[in-house]
């Protein structure tokens, strides 16, 4: 079954389309290079950052702010 969807033609995309998605991977590999180049976190929790998802879970606990 997903054979068939990979196989299906896809429309092309739009220059705006095409700009947006330029532009995302660029703010992706922004993204990454910050993380890349920061200072290993000593004790910290591991995971995703939780100011991006406005929440901080620590054993069950979450808090929002």
């Amino acid at each position: 079954m997903s054979d068939e969807i990979q196989d299906a033609p896809r429309k092309p995309l739009t220059p705006a389309a095409q700009r947006a998605l330029a532009e995302a991977e660029a703010r992706r590999r922004e993204i990454e290079a910050k993380v890349a180049s920061a200072p290993a976190e000593k004790g910290g929790r591991g995971g995703l950052e939780p100011a991006r998802y406005g929440d901080w879970e620590i054993k069950g606990l979450t808090s929002d702010f």
